[in-house]
C-alpha cells in the first residue's frame, strides 16, 4: 500500500463521526443567527491577492508565509481565501448591500486555507463559523455579539469551560501616543526579547502583546495598558459596551493585552478563551473594524464589527469533555430480502418509506438470512423486515423489532404506517419542502461574464 494516494498533509477528512459535532454546531449557530435577524452570505473560494495584501497588510504572517498562492490561466493573482471578513466587506461594498436597511447581519460557515504550523485538532484547511453585522457605529452591537457568543458556548455543552475577555484599543489617533509609549517599554528590555519579538518591534510592536514566549508574556504583563490611552469617544464606546454586558448578565474579564495589530481595527475586541492555560487557548475571537472598507479600496469609512468562531476546537472541545451528539442517522428500518420476488417487492416499498422520511435501507447480493441478520445489527437498525419468496407471494412480511427482540408478521400495505406510528410521535405531520416553493417567472437581464 506504499503507492497508494494519501490526503495533501495536514488537510482533513471529516469523518461522519466528527461531521456529527459539525453539523450540531452548524444548527446551534445558525439557529441563534436567524433568530437575531442574520441572514446567510458565502463568498468565492478563490479571491484576488491583492483584496488580502490591502486588507491584512503585507509583511505579515498570513501574507508573506500562509496564503495558498495561485496563478490562473489569464495571469491573475489569486488566493485560496485564508480569511473571510475582507471578503465580505468586498461583497457588501461590490453587491450595494448599503442601499438595504442598516445595519446588515450576516452570518456563514465557510473552508479557509492557511500554510500555518499544524497542530491537534489545527489543519491547514479549517472552518470558521462567522457573524457580522455591517452599517452601524452603536457598541450595542459590539455587546449582542459578545452574547450571542456566550449563549452559543452554552448551548453547545461547554457552560462553565471558558472566559469572555475583553479590551478596547480605541482609534489609531488613540493608539499613536501609546505606541511610542509601548516602543519605548520594550527598547529598554530588548535584550529579553526573542529574535522574532525582536523582528515585532521594528515591524508591529503591538503584536508583542499577543506573544506566546514566557519570557515575553511575562513583560506583555508590565506593559503600558492601551486603555489608558483612550480619548473621550473611544472610553465612552468601551464603557457602553461593559455596560451592556452587564444589564445581559455576560461575566467578562479585562484583558489590556488583547490587541489587534491590523490598522482597520478599532474600539472593542474579544476572545472567548478555555481554561486550559495552552497556548492556543481561543475558540473564537472578533472586534469592531471600522476602516476595512477604506482599506480595501471604498472611499468612505463602513463601520462594521464581527467575530469569527474556530469549528475545529470547539468540537475538540465538546469531545474533550465527553459531549455526545445523538445521531440522526441511525437507520429506522432494513429490508433483507431473500431472491429475486422478494426484491421486486422490497425495491419500491423502501422507496415508499423514505418519501414518509423512514431512514430505510435495503439488503444486496444473496447472503444469507444469518449473514444480513448480522449487518443489521451491526448498522444498529431499529427494525427489519424479512422478505422471502413466501412473503413476496402473499404480502405477509415478517418484521424483526431488533431493540426489543420481538417479530410479528404484518400486511405489506400496513408496513409503513406501523413504523410511521412507532418512530414518529405525530407521524401525519410530515415536513414536505415542496410548501416552502414560489414559483415565479422573473425576468433576468443578461449578464456579461468575464472569463
Amino acid at each position: 500500500m506504499s503507492d497508494s494516494i494519501v490526503k495533501v498533509r495536514w488537510m482533513q477528512d471529516i469523518l461522519p463521526e466528527t461531521h456529527n459535532y459539525f453539523t450540531f454546531l452548524k444548527k446551534v449557530t445558525r439557529h441563534e443567527f436567524r433568530k437575531n435577524g442574520f441572514r446567510r452570505i458565502s463568498t468565492p473560494i478563490l479571491e484576488k491577492k491583492e483584496l488580502f495584501t490591502r486588507a491584512v497588510w503585507e509583511g505579515t504572517d498570513i501574507v508573506d508565509k500562509e496564503m495558498y498562492n495561485l496563478i490562473d490561466k489569464k495571469g491573475r493573482d489569486l488566493v485560496m481565501k485564508p480569511e473571510s471578513t475582507a471578503g465580505i466587506m468586498r461583497a457588501y461594498i461590490e453587491n450595494d448591500m448599503q442601499s438595504l436597511a442598516q445595519p446588515v447581519y450576516l452570518y456563514y460557515v465557510e473552508p479557509h486555507f492557511r500554510y500555518d504550523r499544524p497542530q491537534k485538532w489545527r489543519y491547514r484547511q479549517f472552518h470558521q463559523i462567522w457573524a457580522e453585522i455591517i452599517g452601524e457605529i452603536d457598541p450595542i452591537l459590539d455587546a449582542e455579539l459578545i452574547y450571542i457568543g456566550y449563549t452559543i458556548l452554552n448551548k453547545i455543552g461547554l457552560a462553565g469551560d471558558f472566559k469572555v475577555k475583553i479590551n478596547s484599543i480605541g482609534t489609531t489617533k488613540d493608539r499613536a501616543k501609546y505606541l511610542e509609549e509601548l516602543v519605548s517599554f520594550y527598547t529598554n528590555k530588548s535584550a529579553l526579547l526573542t529574535e522574532d519579538g525582536k523582528r515585532k518591534l521594528e515591524v508591529n510592536p503591538l503584536r508583542l502583546l499577543d506573544t506566546k514566549d514566557n519570557d515575553e508574556i511575562i513583560l506583555a504583563n508590565e506593559a503600558p495598558k492601551i486603555t489608558k490611552f483612550l480619548k473621550k469617544e473611544s472610553k465612552e464606546h468601551y464603557e457602553k459596551v461593559k455596560k451592556y454586558l452587564d444589564l445581559l448578565g455576560v461575566p467578562y474579564e479585562e484583558d489590556h493585552k488583547l490587541v489587534r495589530w491590523l490598522d482597520y481595527y478599532c474600539h472593542t475586541v474579544w476572545e472567548f478563551v478555555d481554561n486550559s492555560g495552552r497556548s492556543q487557548d481561543a475558540f473564537w475571537g472578533g472586534g469592531r473594524y471600522d476602516w476595512l472598507a477604506k482599506t480595501i479600496g471604498n472611499k468612505d469609512e463602513i463601520p462594521a464589527v464581527g467575530f469569527a468562531m474556530w469549528a475545529e476546537r470547539l468540537m475538540r472541545a465538546m469531545i474533550d469533555k465527553w459531549i455526545s451528539i445523538k445521531s440522526k442517522d441511525k437507520i429506522d428500518l432494513y429490508f433483507i430480502q431473500l431472491g429475486d420476488e422478494a426484491k421486486e417487492v422490497v425495491f419500491p416499498l423502501s422507496l415508499m418509506a423514505r418519501e414518509k422520511w423512514i431512514r430505510a435501507l435495503s439488503s444486496l447480493g444473496t447472503p444469507s438470512l444469518k449473514v444480513q441478520l448480522k449487518k443489521a445489527n451491526r448498522i444498529n437498525a431499529r427494525y427489519v423486515v424479512i422478505v422471502g419468496v413466501m412473503e413476496a407471494r402473499n404480502g405477509k412480511l415478517q418484521l424483526r423489532d431488533m431493540d426489543a427482540g420481538t417479530q410479528e408478521e404484518i400486511e405489506k400495505d400496513k408496513l409503513i404506517d406501523y413504523i410511521i406510528s412507532k418512530i414518529w410521535s405525530d407521524k401525519l405531520d410530515f415536513y414536505d419542502p415542496s410548501k416552502d416553493l414560489i414559483i415565479d417567472t422573473p425576468v433576468i437581464e443578461e449578464e456579461k461574464v468575464e472569463a
